[in-house]
């Protein structure tokens, strides 16, 4: 059998306090959109800045980007994977303002 080391990735404290951010982030946003208490475009950066919250939140809480024996190779992948994300985002955003119909 293979000598596995036991590797702690979080405690409860951590999850929970992970978790009730997350809910706040969520309700936030929500009460916003659901009372109308904000103009279109403040409501859309208020939308977008509670998602990049959320995102850090659930990278540090539960995913433990900071956490293991080489996390420059963790947050090396992470970079490169919202560099796609950020580029097909763009990108189709581009594509689609080429597709608009002008009358």
């Amino acid at each position: 059998m293979a000598n596995h080391e036991y590797v702690e990735h979080g405690s409860m404290k951590a999850y929970v306090t992970g978790f009730i951010l997350s809910i706040i982030l969520t309700i936030i946003p929500l009460v916003l959109v659901l009372n109308h208490m904000m103009a279109k475009t403040m409501l859309m950066v208020t939308i977008l800045l509670a998602a990049v919250l959320q995102f850090v939140i659930q990278l540090f809480f539960f995913m433990h980007i900071r956490e293991g024996e080489q996390p420059r190779y963790n947050a090396a992948a992470l970079i490169l994977g919202i560099v796609f994300v950020v580029t097909i985002v763009v990108g189709a955003i581009w594509i689609m303002s080429f597709n608009e119909v002008v009358q």
